[in-house]
């Protein structure tokens, strides 16, 4: 496993955050468009619990290297 091109998930239930490190270009775009959820001196650095699922598609939508990406969680 290479620790310069991780994978990990974080989820909230209903969206699923899938943050590829090596993607990551550290823009600070996530943090600016929603600081509830994105804290880069913390760990975990991303806390979905914080904000609605709708304020977290926003942000990483606006993520300008493509290292955050999400999918929806199914719910039956």
């Amino acid at each position: 496993m290479d620790p310069n091109d991780l994978t990990k998930e974080y989820t909230n239930g209903e969206v699923t955050i899938v943050w590829q490190s090596g993607k990551c270009i550290h823009s600070a775009n996530c943090v600016k468009n929603n600081p509830d959820v994105f804290h880069p001196k913390e760990k975990p650095w991303i806390q979905t619990k914080n904000s609605t699922t709708e304020k977290i598609i926003k942000a990483v939508n606006k993520c300008p290297s493509g290292a955050l990406t999400f999918y929806l969680n199914n719910k039956e």
